[in-house]
């Protein structure tokens, strides 16, 4: 890690920390990595970057603006997490603690619960294979609650850079979606491996800490590379508890992806996933369950999906400002339009 302190008689700081951040100087860092497992850049080579100084008045805006974009792309994502807790909270409480079960079964109404929600949980709990559950419900194999469609092979794609066609997802657009580094193809490929905005997808190999997770894709139509699954419920009224429920289980999947790790990768398999089982309420719980989470989940979608259409226009913006292609009047059009 290096510290890089601006001299303000000579920089706006705000300016150089976003001509840092910009594809115009991470091209330039990316052209001086130095070694293959681990690339990095030398320390040294920071006085061979180049970074356009434009006028004073011209460093502030830019400045400025990349900071008030970035501000409000974190207060979106920080919505955004807030309305996913309180999705797997409820989950915890209602699926994993039982909380409104227990309640019942002690002689308590449960919390938070209007009357008619709570009169659908049983007031206790019964005895099976693999372990006490609430009253009438049941324990099912997690890979029983959707399809699991795992993506084509990469080169099936036959990859262009001239982004042709659609989009090849792969972890790293899981984590930071479509980018300049994002591999196109035209080649026509069976439509299972066609995904869409909205679509379940589960990360079932590569660095148990960073890579076996779920998601729910934001952008554009795309092509689904393997390793990973696109998870389809058995009907819309099961999506959320799905989806949560794979969310709740990241931590077992990370233990089973390390217990496998080879060279780093470790992996989640079908068998495993028949093998982990969840307790899946009655229908009227899950039609209330859906009823509840669902506009929480939708929530979650649209905040993600905003902060993701800034994050886009700031990156986009950022090297047409500092080469001086855009104009700062047309700048600042757009970004009045944007807000």
């Amino acid at each position: 890690m290096v510290s890089v302190r601006a001299d303000p008689a000579r920089v706006y700081p705000k300016y150089l920390f976003a001509a840092l951040r910009s594809s115009t100087v991470q091209s330039q860092i990316d052209n001086m990595h130095v070694g293959t497992m681990i690339p990095h850049f030398k320390k040294g080579d920071f006085g061979k970057l180049k970074i356009p100084i434009p006028s004073r008045a011209a460093q502030e805006f830019i400045g400025d603006y990349y900071f008030a974009m970035s501000e409000r792309i974190a207060l979106l994502r920080e919505i955004n997490a807030t309305l996913e807790a309180i999705a797997q909270a409820l989950f915890k409480s209602w699926f994993v603690d039982f909380d409104p079960v227990r309640a019942k079964a002690e002689g308590r109404e449960p919390d938070g619960l209007d009357a008619d929600t709570a009169a659908l949980f049983p007031d206790g709990f019964e005895d099976s294979a693999p372990g006490a559950v609430p009253k009438g419900w049941g324990k099912e194999p997690i890979y029983e609650l959707a399809q699991y469609i795992n993506g084509a092979a990469y080169k099936a794609f036959e990859p262009n850079e001239e982004r042709r066609g659609l989009p090849i997802v792969k972890i790293a657009e899981l984590k930071a979606g479509v980018t300049e580094q994002t591999k196109f193809s035209d080649v026509q490929m069976p439509e299972k491996y066609r995904i869409a905005a909205k679509d379940i997808l589960f990360s079932w190999s590569g660095n148990p800490d960073t890579s076996i997770d779920t998601f729910v894709w934001s952008h554009c139509k795309a092509w689904l590379n393997q390793h990973i699954f696109k998870v389809v419920p058995t009907s819309q009224i099961e999506r959320s508890f799905v989806l949560l429920a794979l969310k709740h289980m990241k931590p077992v999947f990370t233990e089973i992806a390390r217990n496998k790790q080879t060279t780093g990768l470790g992996h989640v398999t079908v068998s495993d996933l028949k093998a982990l089982r969840v307790v899946k309420p009655n229908p009227p719980v899950l039609h209330s369950w859906s009823k509840l989470v669902d506009p929480l989940v939708e929530r979650a979608f649209v905040v993600g999906q905003q902060a993701q259409a800034l994050a886009d226009l700031r990156d986009t913006l950022l090297p047409r400002l500092i080469s001086g292609q855009l104009r700062l009047p047309d700048a600042e059009a757009m970004l009045k339009d944007a807000a």
